[in-house]
């Protein structure tokens, strides 16, 4: 039977949705759309997803990809949330070890820098009771010596000690997708490339949207009972379908990294560290490389593909020449780059950094409800309040249901069935020596058990099943198989899906696309019929964002005005 998450059900899902109303509509395939579908299907309304780009292609896969407490909003004074997304932070972790794992972070202390020694420890001991820290993972203060042995490439100049506490990484993308397929798992329909064109009315009501698959280009009318708009950037443009952008609306803020090998910058540690401006800015070890971000910069141009430009890598390298002065970077070393546009409600005469990452619902004349604002770390309950206004209002209008509380506080994401975090370690263990015995090498057979958690047993199976096709496709069974998984059961339907969405590559292993690119995008055509106009197409796109992770934006403009 073909997978419903399957890109080749695309076709078939929305052909589905367009069928007989739904519950509930939601507009936007980023973390915070997904946690509302996740949601919302959970407690028994019919629901369905749509998201004109890839899912996470947005915010969703370009942030400093931490699951963080939020300790600078102490700064602002926002006691409130961070007493919120820091227990929400351990909430995602252990519904999902295998996308999120606590990473010790190190706040060095310089003279005249941000953070003095009494401030903090203070700001960090509140940050722990605040944020339910457990004992395990509360704050340590360090000397200037231990801070050093820590991280030898610091700045030693002017050092007066460090703060050692924890933080959590993740992969962004890789939360939504499965955050998105548990959702599926349960009920929810979910269609990616499949655009709104304009919402659908009834005497002045939202009623639906037409949506148009951006792969065919045929249109469906999709009506539902409540139309939840979760676009991120496009937020305020769907208002402006709806005619009620007024009042408060977003400001657009771009937000850049710089990943660099690991042999240039041998960065042992992650490191949340000031910037010659006195903004902060984070280091972050992994896999092999280590990435630098972000920039914060009000942001005013295309937001479906924001770059970085010269201006932007010179300042992220300057930032760690300044904190690491014996690295000596130079614009040689920065690997790849990816840029993300940050949604924020806008605040009259607030610098970019100062504006509040609080997110609001709002809901139109029309009944189209709207969240904005918010971060990666409070996904799941912004979904909830989402999800208990639009019960609220169906119970309200008679619908004849009513909808329970919340239930995923302590639901395992897809992949996430794994003994929770105590559990994880021993999973690896006994699912890299069951991959071993099903005759896979045993680094493939971890990586996969690391990467997928719970799913790794699907790829596991298709690696027993296609052997033959891995061998004449001219890709290793390592590629061959995500690849696989990635169409059938992750709905990846261009080659720019797989090698940034489902897996990061083209952001921390930009040789491995280059390697692979060819034979992928063959398999693609092959497995999902393209036309050689299509192939073309998507192959170019894939090279496009390769060029664009390496090439800043102006440096462009530049050499075409000298030519």
């Amino acid at each position: 039977m073909e997978h419903i998450f399957s890109s080749r059900s695309r076709v078939g899902q929305l052909q589905e949705i367009s069928r007989e109303p739904l519950d509930i509509l939601v507009i936007g395939g980023g973390i915070t759309g997904s946690g509302i579908a996740l949601d919302a299907v959970s407690r028994g309304l019919r629901t369905g997803l749509v998201e004109m780009q890839d899912f996470a292609a947005g915010t969703s896969s370009r942030s400093t990809k931490l699951v963080h407490g939020g300790l600078r909003y102490l700064k602002q004074l926002e006691v409130k949330m961070v007493a919120e997304v820091g227990k929400e932070r351990a909430i995602v972790y252990e519904n999902g070890p295998h996308v999120t794992t606590p990473e010790w972070m190190l706040l060095p202390m310089h003279k005249g820098g941000t953070f003095g020694k009494f401030t903090t420890s203070i700001a960090l001991r509140m940050y722990d009771y605040l944020a339910g820290v457990k004992r395990s993972e509360r704050r340590k203060m360090l000397t200037a010596l231990e801070t050093l042995r820590r991280e030898p490439l610091l700045k030693s100049a002017g050092l007066k000690g460090g703060g050692y506490y924890v933080e959590y990484r993740t992969d962004d993308a890789r939360l939504t997708i499965e955050v998105l397929k548990e959702a599926v798992s349960r009920g929810a329909h979910a269609v990616n490339y499949a655009k709104v064109e304009r919402l659908l009315y009834d005497n002045g009501r939202v009623v639906g949207a037409h949506v148009v698959d951006g792969e065919t280009g045929t249109g469906y009318d999709v009506y539902a009972k409540k139309v939840v708009n979760a676009a991120g950037p496009w937020v305020d443009t769907l208002r402006e379908m709806d005619g009620s952008r007024k009042g408060k609306t977003l400001q657009l803020t771009k937000g850049v990294h710089l990943v660099i090998d690991q042999k240039r910058f041998p960065l042992r540690q992650a490191v949340y560290f000031d910037t010659p401006d006195g903004r902060m800015v984070f280091a972050i070890p992994r896999d092999g490389k280590t990435y630098v971000g972000t920039t914060d910069t009000v942001y005013k141009e295309e937001i479906a593909h924001p770059r970085m430009t010269t201006a932007d890598r010179k300042y992220v390298i300057d930032a760690v020449n300044y904190m690491f002065p014996d690295v000596g970077l130079t614009v040689r070393d920065v690997e790849s780059s990816w840029a993300g546009v940050r949604p924020l409600i806008h605040e009259e005469g607030k610098d970019p950094s100062e504006i509040s990452r609080k997110d609001e619902i709002w809901q139109s004349e029309s009944g189209l409800i709207t969240i904005a604002g918010g971060k990666l770390t409070g996904y799941r309950k912004m979904a909830e309040l989402v999800v208990d206004l639009v019960a609220q209002l169906l119970s309200a209008e008679g619908s004849g249901a009513s909808y329970g509380a919340s239930i995923t506080k302590h639901m395992p994401i897809s992949g996430g069935s794994v003994g929770g975090s105590a559990g994880f370690p021993q999973f690896i263990q006994s699912k890299t020596a069951e991959g071993e015995r099903l005759g896979l090498p045993r680094e493939t057979a971890a990586s996969w058990a690391r990467m997928y958690g719970s799913n790794a047993d699907r790829l596991f199976g298709m690696a027993q099943t296609c052997r033959a096709e891995a061998e004449v496709s001219g890709l290793p069974l390592e590629v061959f198989v995500p690849l696989l998984y990635a169409i059938e059961e992750e709905m990846a339907a261009r080659p720019v899906d797989f090698f940034i969405r489902r897996t990061g590559a083209l952001f921390f292993d930009i040789a491995w696309v280059r390697k692979w690119k060819a034979p992928a995008v063959e398999v693609m055509a092959r497995r999902l019929g393209w036309t050689s106009e299509q192939k073309e197409r998507y192959a170019a796109e894939l090279e496009m964002h390769l060029h664009d992770a390496v090439v800043p934006s102006d440096e462009e403009q530049q050499r075409r005005f000298a030519i």
